[in-house]
């Protein structure tokens, strides 16, 4: 004989009809204002990569992303890294609790900029969002061709070259120009661009893994031209995350041989590595090499905890890939290179600019790398939605970098 239900339960039920009514009446009200929600899955979504097509941005990707990291040095002699980003993200299928995103609007637009001072180890960031509306930077993303915009920052296309716009304040502007000094890098095991993260579950991503970069830096009124090299990789589609994918550690490694290594591991949700991790070497010659979880070990040799959000990250690398005799030690040029995004793309992430040492086919061998550490911070998991309707600019910290 089943037991009556407790006073305990008819209140859980009770809340949880208040739940559900809630949130069919948050559906409603969304699908009558902005209409009903895309599954933004065609069919499409483990066809290859096509370029030049792929380069602008795509109706029905959920997420896309175009990812720029580089070193210069300006004529001065000031060593600096850099991060910029734009994403774009169909918000069709996400909710704030009980609240459908869309509502809030769709697509969002997002891009983070950040800038390493290497000789004085200062570092400095800025992060954006538009969903365009009243009180919103203009943001826009060409499906026709590459040109995006949020704001006065901006990523485009001319001439085969990248040209990218970025401030900080009033007092830093980095413009720079990157042409490819290497064709396309199509990543996942079937060098077509297709990037499995489970089973099933892929994006597309391709890579330029070595770009010429040249352009200039002002800050504090004073302009200085640069040089330097740079990454860019670009990852579009619809894909579900699973418990492989609770985080990950990403390398892009530029050796003073012409070679490049790209590496990530995909951490689950009890802290092992995914069996989707991957990764390519590059030659020379631009010639690829797909590496699966077994071809390349990534070991920390160190751990740092952020003073202002506390989390734990690794810091130091050992990387080595057996089948090109890679064996190298990754190490950041300075550890504060966290940036806290909560109030735009809603996470905190570890980006920066590190030095790269080792042996490549028993040689000696110099490099320098961009490692990201996602998944360390979890306040993710809770994100709060006052925090992120108030987060449409921020820029951290107030003291200027190169001051």
């Amino acid at each position: 004989m089943a037991e009556p239900n407790t006073f305990q339960d008819t209140i859980q039920d009770f809340f949880k009809t208040v739940e559900q009514t809630t949130a069919a009446f948050f559906e409603g009200l969304t699908d009558t204002l902005v209409g009903k929600a895309e599954t933004l899955r065609d069919g499409t979504e483990h066809e290859p990569v096509s370029l030049p097509r792929d380069l602008a941005a795509h109706a029905n990707a959920q997420t896309e992303w175009w990812y720029y990291t580089g070193h210069g040095e300006t004529v001065s002699g000031k060593r600096f890294g850099f991060e910029l980003v734009f994403f774009k993200r169909r918000t069709d299928l996400d909710k704030f609790s009980l609240v459908p995103l869309r509502l809030l609007g769709n697509p969002i637009y997002f891009a983070h900029f950040a800038l390493t001072d290497v000789n004085d180890k200062k570092f400095r960031y800025a992060h954006r969002k538009s969903a365009n509306g009243f009180f919103d930077l203009p943001a826009s993303a060409s499906e026709q061709h590459y040109h995006l915009r949020l704001g006065d920052w901006s990523l485009r296309e001319a001439k085969d070259a990248h040209v990218l716009r970025a401030t900080i304040g009033s007092d830093v502007v980095f413009e720079a120009t990157l042409k490819p000094s290497k064709k396309a890098v199509f990543n996942g095991i079937a060098k077509d661009g297709v990037s499995f993260k489970d089973e099933g579950e892929a994006s597309r991503y391709f890579s330029y893994t070595r770009m010429e970069m040249e352009g200039d830096l002002i800050w504090n009124g004073a302009t200085e031209h640069f040089n330097g090299a740079a990454w860019m990789d670009r990852e579009f589609g619809t894909w579900t995350p699973t418990e492989n994918q609770k985080g990950w550690d990403w390398f892009s490694i530029q050796l003073s041989n012409e070679t490049e290594l790209m590496c990530y591991q995909l951490r689950n949700s009890v802290g092992g590595v995914s069996d989707f991790s991957s990764g390519n070497f590059v030659d020379k010659d631009g010639e690829s090499t797909p590496l699966g979880k077994s071809d390349f070990i990534i070991e920390p040799t160190g751990f740092w905890k952020s003073p202002q959000t506390g989390a734990i990250y690794p810091s130091g690398w050992n990387v080595k890939v057996p089948k090109f005799n890679l064996d190298l030690t990754v190490l950041p040029v300075m550890n504060e290179q966290e940036l806290d995004t909560r109030g735009t793309t809603m996470i905190v992430y570890w980006e920066g600019a590190c030095e790269v040492k080792g042996k490549a086919g028993g040689a000696d061998i110099l490099g320098r790398a961009y490692v990201e550490l996602v998944g360390y911070d979890r306040s993710h998991d809770s994100p709060n939605l006052a925090y992120f309707l108030m987060g449409n600019q921020f820029e951290f910290p107030s003291k200027s970098i190169f001051g």
